[in-house]
């Protein structure tokens, strides 16, 4: 640090201890509350009854779980953080935060997450939850996002899982309905996440990151965002197909896949960058919809 006498002007680099405020921004929180309320829709969905004190501390278990991805996730991603515009200001690129201490806080989180779930509530689900973990870090994070367009496409199942681990943090097992929970969400990443490559693929090209924008041009990835818009809006009907909700929930969700493609094909035909914006903020809502209402369904009964 270096002073000025007189007017007390420094230039300082910022402290590396962090505060409160940047360890949260470390569990990458608004990624995290989706995350949470899939999981809860999973565990609230699950046939069979668990005390409510276990499923609250399953959903902190999937909560710290996937906090202490996003934070591992910052440590190794830190070098292209700090040249993305949407990513420049979090706390380890920017100095708040040491990169040894993210690493350690994020291990931490994983280990407490994993150990807390399998006392607690179950093995089936605390083995879940640690491959959810390791699926992000090793695979989505560390392998392919890097290396391949398809990082989304197969690096998404990472936030599938949640639901899953809820189920099985009841049942403790693995079902036909949970694994419909797991495929709505892992086809539904894909225009999730390029809808907003779209618009931030200046941001991708300067940290070498090969989003199908970058690599295939936005002509291609427009093409992949309503095709799989196309599959998911059945696919998030499934539910009623398969006896697990109600045609209350099933023409409600039918209802929003068709909003959804319509938002995709704007996508297609547009030459800005508008409604890219406008989707990935809808498929945000989408998400949490679909799933609110198959809460609602089962709240009221209206399933069988």
């Amino acid at each position: 640090m270096t002073e000025k006498s007189g007017d007390m002007t420094m230039t300082a680099a910022v402290p590396a201890g962090g505060d409160v405020a940047d360890y949260i921004a470390l569990l990458k929180p608004r990624v995290m509350s989706l995350v949470v309320f899939t999981g809860f829709a999973g565990l609230y969905l699950a046939p069979g009854t668990i005390h409510p004190v276990i499923a609250a501390v399953a959903v902190l278990c999937i909560a710290v779980g996937a906090g202490a991805s996003g934070a591992i996730n910052m440590w190794y991603d830190r070098d292209i953080d700090a040249v993305m515009e949407r990513t420049a200001q979090r706390p380890v690129p920017t100095g708040r935060i040491e990169p040894g201490a993210a690493l350690a806080f994020g291990v931490a989180l994983s280990v407490w997450s994993v150990m807390v779930m399998g006392l607690a509530v179950g093995w089936a689900a605390a083995a879940l939850l640690a491959f959810t973990i390791g699926f992000y870090v090793f695979v989505y994070t560390m392998w392919l996002k890097r290396r391949t367009p398809q990082n989304i496409v197969i690096g998404g199942a990472a936030g599938a899982f949640p639901p899953m681990v809820g189920w099985a943090a009841v049942t403790g097992d693995i079902s036909l309905s949970s694994i419909v929970l797991f495929a709505i969400i892992f086809m539904w990443t894909p225009p999730h996440f390029w809808a907003l490559a779209l618009y931030r693929r200046g941001d991708y090209e300067k940290a070498g990151v090969p989003m199908m924008p970058v690599v295939a041009g936005e002509k291609e990835t427009k093409r992949q965002i309503v095709l799989y818009s196309v599959l998911l809006a059945p696919l998030g009907m499934a539910p009623t197909f398969i006896g697990m909700s109600s045609w209350f929930y099933g023409g409600f969700a039918g209802a929003l896949g068709a909003i959804f493609v319509g938002f995709c094909i704007a996508i297609y035909r547009e030459t800005g960058d508008r409604y890219a914006r406008r989707t990935f903020a809808f498929s945000i809502l989408y998400l949490f919809l679909l799933f609110a209402a198959l809460i609602v369904d089962k709240a009221m009964g209206l399933a069988g």
